[in-house]
C-alpha cells in the first residue's frame, strides 16, 4: 500500500509539471504575436534611454522591429 502511494504521487508530480509546462508554452506563443505598425522608420518608437546605444527600431514589413547599427 506504502508502495502504491509512492508511485502515485509522483505520477501527479509528474502530470502537474507536465500542466504547468504546457501553459507556459501558451503564455509565451500568445504574448509573441504583439508588433507595432508602421510605415516608415519614423513611425516606430525610439529607443529607450538605459537601452544599447547600437539598437534602434527600424520598419520592416510594415512592423517595428529591434535592429543594430
Amino acid at each position: 500500500m506504502q508502495r502504491r502511494k509512492k508511485s502515485m504521487a509522483k505520477m501527479l508530480k509528474f502530470f502537474f509539471a507536465i500542466i504547468l509546462l504546457l501553459s507556459l508554452f501558451l503564455v509565451a506563443t500568445e504574448v509573441g504575436g504583439a508588433y507595432i505598425e508602421c510605415e516608415v522608420d519614423d513611425d516606430c518608437p525610439k529607443p529607450m534611454k538605459n537601452s544599447h546605444p547600437d539598437t534602434y527600431y527600424k520598419c520592416v514589413k510594415h512592423r517595428c522591429q529591434w535592429a543594430w547599427k
